[in-house]
């Protein structure tokens, strides 16, 4: 993942841009190495505002940009707050991505799908007939009985009547 730090009217120290690379390190983990990461950091003028300190954060994936911004006292403390939310983005990205996968590959494959757990779940049994005998759950057995097919009706047409 490209990481690019940018400063406004704040300059931008190579103690700033390693912070900012090891806070994004587990994100760098969730995606993609073609992914590009914006941090800008800047200030904001007003003396009313006591979370002075901003990072907003831009990440650029395939197909979603994922943007995150927070303010705090400290410049530092604000890119762990950005780092944070943008981590629990790509998190809900990629399982909202895995949901629509599974769901896709349920549909078209038809019987088990995959459940949360990983593990494949039968969709439930259809109960078999065995020459006249309906198997419920493998110990309950109902007897049912075979109607033979008419051999021949008359038709509607055919029939002779007064």
């Amino acid at each position: 993942m490209r990481i690019d730090v940018k400063g406004r009217n704040l300059p931008v120290s190579d103690d700033l841009r390693a912070h900012v690379a090891k806070r994004f390190r587990k994100v760098e983990r969730q995606v993609s190495e073609l992914a590009s990461l914006e941090v800008e950091v800047f200030e904001e003028r007003n003396p009313r505002v006591a979370d002075s300190q901003v990072a907003e954060a831009t990440l650029h994936l395939k197909g979603v940009t994922l943007r995150a911004r927070s303010a705090s006292p400290d410049v530092k403390h604000s890119i762990n707050l950005v780092s944070d939310e943008v981590f629990r983005q790509v998190k809900r990205h990629r399982e909202k991505r895995r949901r629509r996968r599974e769901a896709r590959a349920a549909a078209a494959g038809g019987g088990a799908a995959v459940g949360a757990s990983g593990a494949a779940t039968e969709s439930p049994p259809q109960p078999t007939a065995l020459d006249g005998e309906v198997v419920l759950e493998g110990e309950v057995v109902l007897q049912a009985e075979v109607i033979p097919e008419a051999e021949e009706l008359p038709d509607e047409g055919s029939a002779t009547g007064p």
